[in-house]
């Protein structure tokens, strides 16, 4: 089994930590020990999520997790097309330095690995099929 830690963006780290830190300051400053044990709670939970993103190659099998809110697998078979993107939608990636992948049924799931090209090189090595369309 291949595990493949999700990136993490620093944008986004950057970003989350601005609007944390900013209105934890406020609430630290107004005294709203509520407001600041929530930012805290919120904080924790997202590092949470961060650290419990990856993806897994086995057996064929590509699985996506995410914390406990998503645990998807696909078959590699049915992969059709992988592409970078940068695309920001919702997706179990923590980077906008992302990867797209289409199965054949036009479904498709956005994740960001680590090791982008290893993985997908594993990939092509279960399903030489699969193209791939990379950035400039």
């Amino acid at each position: 089994m291949l595990i493949y830690k999700s990136k993490i963006g620093i944008g986004i780290v950057i970003f989350i930590a601005l609007i944390l830190g900013l209105s934890s300051y406020l609430m630290i400053k107004d005294r709203v020990w509520i407001g600041l044990i929530i930012n805290v709670l919120v904080a924790v939970f997202i590092a949470y999520i961060f650290l419990q993103t990856y993806y897994t190659i086995d057996k064929g099998i590509l699985r996506v997790k995410c914390a406990f809110l998503i645990n998807k697998s696909f078959e590699i078979s049915r992969v059709t097309e992988v592409r970078e993107t940068n695309n920001p939608i919702s997706a179990p990636a923590t980077s906008l330095d992302r990867l797209e992948i289409v199965f054949d049924n036009y479904e498709s799931v956005i994740i960001s690995p680590k090791q982008k090209n290893d993985f997908i090189l594993q990939l092509r090595k279960l399903n030489p099929k699969i193209i791939v369309y990379l950035k400039k």
